[in-house]
């Protein structure tokens, strides 16, 4: 075992989806294990299942903790929850897959929090699954922050040199003028300092949206942008932070693409995803900035439609992987 290159805890998401499937295709990569360990929480017939049904050349193998993983290409090391099997349906939600899924996510970051494992890339799951098993939660996000009781987090969307970070996030479009306030933007505009410099980009300039069109006019769109924007914005300039705005949403992310700007700190869900996501939509990671854990994961659902057919794409799991070993590396970063 090589025990000099860390683990990287990999959830197989919810069962009835793409989860296993990425991950089997995107761990055929040896590029993919030579700074690192991977360790599946999950369900080894299930994994084993897809390996043999699309004949994807990897050895799926059960070890009983963090401790067992050898990191051997092309052996994936899984911990096996045994909570599904090999012929679950795939396709569509249900109770059973969705506390399937919260067993693995539990599991995994139990050991993350421990100190066991470096950093956790999680595979999809489906809100409605885990509603239906009785969670309060809507996805990884919010329990994994109450999991490692996080003061602030943020999610953070990156593609390459496209990174989005958002304010408010899965929540009616009705809700989110309420939910913009002077500390909310303020943490989101700090926690976007801290991605840059986990990222090793620290000082590089962030920009900040408006909510309004044309970022409020100056008020006349709006009072989101001076009553809260920009006094957080003035905030974040005295603790020393590199930042503009607000900035007309088109107009800010145009700028980061041609390079002005390292990170767009973004007011609601689509303001940030519809720009990135035309450019880059199957290269995508989701990063929860400011947990105490590293989790990264791909911009993706569970695909539904196609789970169990061996189409699922596993370049946005790739690079949520990569993207994990690459902030695991970084001297300094959250352990």
């Amino acid at each position: 075992m090589d025990e000099g290159r860390p683990i990287i805890a990999i959830t197989m998401g919810d069962p009835a989806g793409i989860g296993a499937e990425i991950i089997l295709k995107a761990l055929l990569d040896d590029a993919l294990w030579r700074n690192a360990r991977p360790l599946v929480y999950g369900d080894l017939d299930r994994m084993q299942y897809l390996a043999e049904r699309f004949a994807i050349p990897v050895h799926v193998a059960e070890v009983e903790s963090p401790e067992g993983a050898a990191g051997t290409y092309p052996r994936i090391d899984v911990i096996d929850l045994a909570d599904i099997g090999a012929e679950f349906p795939f396709g569509s939600p249900s109770a059973r897959s969705g506390r399937a899924a919260l067993d693995y996510i539990e599991a995994a970051a139990r050991d993350a929090i421990g100190g066991q494992v470096a950093a956790l890339v999680t595979a999809p799951i489906a809100k409605d699954a885990i509603r239906m098993a009785g969670s309060k939660y809507n996805g990884h996000t919010d329990m994994l922050a109450d999991m490692t009781h996080a003061r602030r987090h943020a999610m953070t969307l990156v593609a390459g040199k496209l990174r989005a970070i958002f304010v408010t996030d899965h929540v009616a479009l009705a809700e989110v003028s309420a939910r913009i306030t002077h500390k909310r933007v303020l943490d989101t505009i700090e926690l976007a300092a801290e991605a840059l410099t986990l990222l090793g980009e620290e000082g590089r300039p962030i920009a900040i949206t408006g909510v309004n069109p044309h970022a409020g006019e100056g008020g006349i769109f709006g009072a989101e942008e001076t009553e809260k924007i920009i006094p957080a914005i003035e905030a974040a300039k005295s603790h020393g932070i590199n930042c503009v705005g607000p900035i007309a949403g088109d107009v800010a992310f145009h700028r980061m693409y041609r390079g002005d700007y390292a990170i767009v700190v973004t007011m609601y869900h689509d303001l940030g995803h519809a720009p990135i996501k035309m450019i880059a939509m199957d290269e995508g990671v989701n990063w929860t900035v400011g947990l105490p854990i590293i989790r990264t994961s791909p911009d993706h659902g569970t695909a539904w439609d196609i789970a169990g057919t061996g189409q699922a794409r596993p370049t946005s799991f790739k690079n949520a992987y990569q993207l994990a070993c690459r902030i695991v590396a970084r001297e300094g970063a959250p352990l």
